[in-house]
């Protein structure tokens, strides 16, 4: 049995973790960690665990709260982990980070894009980014796991087959996403009131979203080389879902005969197949089906597809996830279940739910 603790429990990645562990048959949550409601039963800050989870909340003293558990998931705020995360701590314990602390190689992108003076650069070299259909054997032998978030997740997996075979050009692509409102974390925010979102999509952190260096690093790893995209975060009125469309130029390649044409959808498609075809979570679909939010909604699925526009040069890659699923907890629990040797899908055998 997995012994798990979860620091950022309240939290709405925090309460899904809670809600995924709870139907994995292999672990068990031995505390929860929360700053903002410490001493409060669990259930009484999330009414659906009631009778469910009986535990209280307990502060986040990560160095004795460390001793009780083989796996912590961190589910806070970019620069807590970073600031309290010792060598002692990893000794003992292995980490899935769900913030972006050790996502970046480059500390100053780091510090450049989140306005914050990293606190621990020494692990940022061991840390492996936790996107496991690209590296799932890094992540079986680490301590600790830098979990993707649901942009970059959803962004990097639509894309990442093109860029790896070399069908695009990668400096030319170009993401605008669409985000439910959960992906905005569950702190009161003027621009997140029920009055400032209904009815409305707006986009922001437009050219400065700071998930755009690690889009960006990931991808320059399938390209072989540095890339730069141009990426555009939009806010839609709906709890869960991120939906990316990305464009991007195809690369002529000699046909048979010796002519230079762009790649047809059966080479695309084969491309796609290349790398998800045996991938439980990423679904690729049939032709001219569009990636929709509502059909991977409470599950750890990411949706894919592509259509090629003959007359421009160029080709609409589209996907779908559960920002608080694939893009966040669920994701998380994959990579437990690979840190622990456990069957990969493990907890995460959802069925999208609809409506």
């Amino acid at each position: 049995m997995i012994r798990a603790g979860i620091i950022g429990a309240t939290g709405y990645a925090g309460g899904e973790l809670v809600r995924l562990l709870s139907g994995h048959k292999n672990v068990e949550i031995k505390w929860f960690g929360s700053k903002s409601y410490i001493d409060k039963k669990y259930a009484e800050v999330y009414r659906n665990m009631f009778e469910i989870v009986d535990d209280v909340c307990l502060d986040d003293n990560i160095g004795e709260l460390a001793k009780q558990v083989d796996v912590i998931f961190t589910a806070t705020p970019q620069g807590y982990l970073a600031s309290i995360l010792t060598e002692e701590i990893l000794s003992q314990v292995k980490i899935v980070d769900l913030s972006a602390d050790y996502r970046l190689k480059d500390v100053k992108v780091y510090e450049e894009w989140y306005k914050i003076e990293h606190k621990s650069p020494e692990f940022i070299k061991e840390a492996v980014y936790g996107l496991c259909e690209i590296n799932r054997d890094k992540v079986k032998g680490a301590r600790l796991i830098a979990n993707p978030g649901c942009y970059t997740t959803c962004s990097i997996l639509t894309a990442y087959p093109l860029v790896k075979e070399g069908l695009i050009d990668a400096d030319s692509i170009i993401i605008d996403a669409k985000s439910g409102t959960s992906g905005a974390g569950r702190g009161a925010k003027v621009p997140n009131l029920f009055c400032e979102v209904n009815e409305n999509i707006k986009a922001y952190g437009v050219t400065t979203h700071r998930h755009t260096p690690e889009i960006e690093e990931q991808l320059g790893y399938a390209a072989g080389k540095e890339i730069k995209v141009n990426f555009t975060p939009h806010l839609v009125p709906m709890n869960r879902g991120i939906l990316v469309t990305e464009y991007a130029s195809l690369i002529k390649r000699a046909g048979e005969d010796g002519v230079m044409k762009y790649p047809s959808y059966e080479q695309v498609k084969a491309a796609y197949d290349k790398y998800y075809a045996k991938e439980k979570f990423v679904r690729v679909l049939e032709k001219d089906v569009c990636p929709e939010t509502k059909w991977v909604e409470g599950s750890n699925y990411v949706d894919v597809n592509f259509k090629i526009d003959e007359r421009t040069g160029r080709i609409i890659m589209m996907g779908a996830l559960d920002n608080l699923v694939k893009g966040a907890a669920g994701q998380a629990v994959q990579n437990m279940n690979l840190l622990f040797g456990q069957k990969e899908s493990e907890g995460l055998e959802l069925v999208p739910m609809f409506p």
